[in-house]
Protein backbone atom coordinates (compact mmCIF):
# COMPACT_ATOMS: atom_id res chain seq x y z
CA UNK A 1 0.00 0.00 0.00
CA UNK A 2 1.27 3.49 -1.12
CA UNK A 3 -0.22 6.06 1.03
CA UNK A 4 -3.02 6.85 3.70
CA UNK A 5 -6.15 8.74 2.45
CA UNK A 6 -7.63 8.79 5.73
CA UNK A 7 -7.92 7.23 8.73
CA UNK A 8 -8.84 3.80 7.74
CA UNK A 9 -8.39 3.95 4.42
CA UNK A 10 -5.26 3.36 1.90
CA UNK A 11 -4.92 3.78 -1.53
CA UNK A 12 -2.65 0.91 -3.45
CA UNK A 13 -0.18 2.13 -6.58
CA UNK A 14 -2.99 1.09 -8.30
CA UNK A 15 -5.20 3.94 -7.01
CA UNK A 16 -7.79 1.69 -4.86
CA UNK A 17 -8.77 2.31 -1.87
CA UNK A 18 -8.89 -0.03 0.74
CA UNK A 19 -10.13 -0.53 4.17
CA UNK A 20 -7.04 -0.74 5.80
CA UNK A 21 -5.79 -4.37 7.05
CA UNK A 22 -8.31 -5.83 5.27
CA UNK A 23 -8.72 -7.43 2.06
CA UNK A 24 -11.88 -5.21 1.57
CA UNK A 25 -12.24 -2.69 -1.27
CA UNK A 26 -13.82 0.72 -0.83
CA UNK A 27 -16.17 0.41 -3.97
CA UNK A 28 -16.96 -3.24 -2.80
CA UNK A 29 -18.45 -1.99 0.16
CA UNK A 30 -20.61 1.04 -1.54
CA UNK A 31 -21.94 -0.96 -3.93
CA UNK A 32 -23.15 -2.92 -1.16
CA UNK A 33 -24.81 0.47 0.12
CA UNK A 34 -25.93 1.64 -3.02
CA UNK A 35 -27.33 -1.79 -4.05
CA UNK A 36 -29.30 -2.85 0.10
CA UNK A 37 -29.47 0.86 1.09
CA UNK A 38 -27.91 -0.28 3.98
CA UNK A 39 -26.83 1.84 7.50
CA UNK A 40 -23.54 1.57 9.20
CA UNK A 41 -24.58 -0.69 11.64
CA UNK A 42 -26.28 -2.68 9.05
CA UNK A 43 -23.59 -3.02 7.06
CA UNK A 44 -21.11 -3.93 10.32
CA UNK A 45 -23.70 -6.83 10.76
CA UNK A 46 -22.60 -7.91 7.06
CA UNK A 47 -19.09 -7.21 7.62
CA UNK A 48 -18.72 -8.31 10.87
CA UNK A 49 -14.79 -8.44 10.69
CA UNK A 50 -14.90 -4.81 9.85
CA UNK A 51 -15.37 -1.66 12.77
CA UNK A 52 -17.54 0.52 12.37
CA UNK A 53 -15.09 2.89 12.06
CA UNK A 54 -13.52 1.09 8.81
CA UNK A 55 -17.28 1.22 7.75
CA UNK A 56 -17.69 4.87 8.50
CA UNK A 57 -14.09 5.66 7.09
CA UNK A 58 -15.11 4.05 3.60
CA UNK A 59 -18.20 5.94 3.45
CA UNK A 60 -16.68 9.17 4.15
CA UNK A 61 -13.81 8.40 1.58
CA UNK A 62 -16.53 7.47 -0.90
CA UNK A 63 -18.85 10.71 -0.41
CA UNK A 64 -15.61 12.57 -0.58
CA UNK A 65 -14.97 10.63 -4.29
CA UNK A 66 -18.37 10.46 -5.34
CA UNK A 67 -18.01 11.10 -9.18
CA UNK A 68 -14.73 8.88 -9.47
CA UNK A 69 -16.09 5.99 -7.57
CA UNK A 70 -19.71 6.12 -9.37
CA UNK A 71 -18.12 6.48 -12.42
CA UNK A 72 -15.81 3.13 -11.48
CA UNK A 73 -18.94 1.53 -10.42
CA UNK A 74 -20.94 2.34 -13.51
CA UNK A 75 -17.62 1.23 -16.11
CA UNK A 76 -17.71 -1.98 -14.51
CA UNK A 77 -21.26 -2.55 -14.57
CA UNK A 78 -21.45 -1.91 -18.26
CA UNK A 79 -18.09 -3.81 -18.64
CA UNK A 80 -19.91 -6.78 -16.86
CA UNK A 81 -23.33 -6.50 -19.14
CA UNK A 82 -21.15 -6.09 -22.58
CA UNK A 83 -19.30 -9.59 -21.36
CA UNK A 84 -22.50 -11.28 -20.62
CA UNK A 85 -24.00 -10.15 -23.57
CA UNK A 86 -21.30 -11.45 -25.74
CA UNK A 87 -21.21 -14.80 -24.01
CA UNK A 88 -24.98 -15.80 -23.91
CA UNK A 89 -26.71 -17.76 -26.23
CA UNK A 90 -28.06 -15.78 -28.64
CA UNK A 91 -31.35 -18.16 -28.94
CA UNK A 92 -31.65 -18.46 -25.53
CA UNK A 93 -31.42 -14.29 -24.81
CA UNK A 94 -34.20 -14.44 -28.31
CA UNK A 95 -36.21 -16.05 -26.14
CA UNK A 96 -36.03 -13.76 -23.08
CA UNK A 97 -36.55 -11.13 -25.37
CA UNK A 98 -39.74 -12.49 -26.78
CA UNK A 99 -41.05 -13.45 -22.83
CA UNK A 100 -40.65 -9.81 -21.96
CA UNK A 101 -42.29 -8.32 -24.79
CA UNK A 102 -45.50 -10.56 -23.82
CA UNK A 103 -44.98 -9.79 -20.34
CA UNK A 104 -44.08 -5.64 -19.82
CA UNK A 105 -42.92 -6.62 -16.18
CA UNK A 106 -40.42 -8.73 -16.90
CA UNK A 107 -36.92 -7.13 -16.40
CA UNK A 108 -34.51 -8.44 -18.68
CA UNK A 109 -31.79 -6.21 -20.33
Amino acid sequence: MSMVATAHIEIDDNGVAWIDDTKVKVIELVVDKIAHGSSPEEMHFQYPHLSLAQIHAALAYYYDNQNALEAEIERRWEEANALAKELSDPSLREKLLKLKKSDPGLSIQ
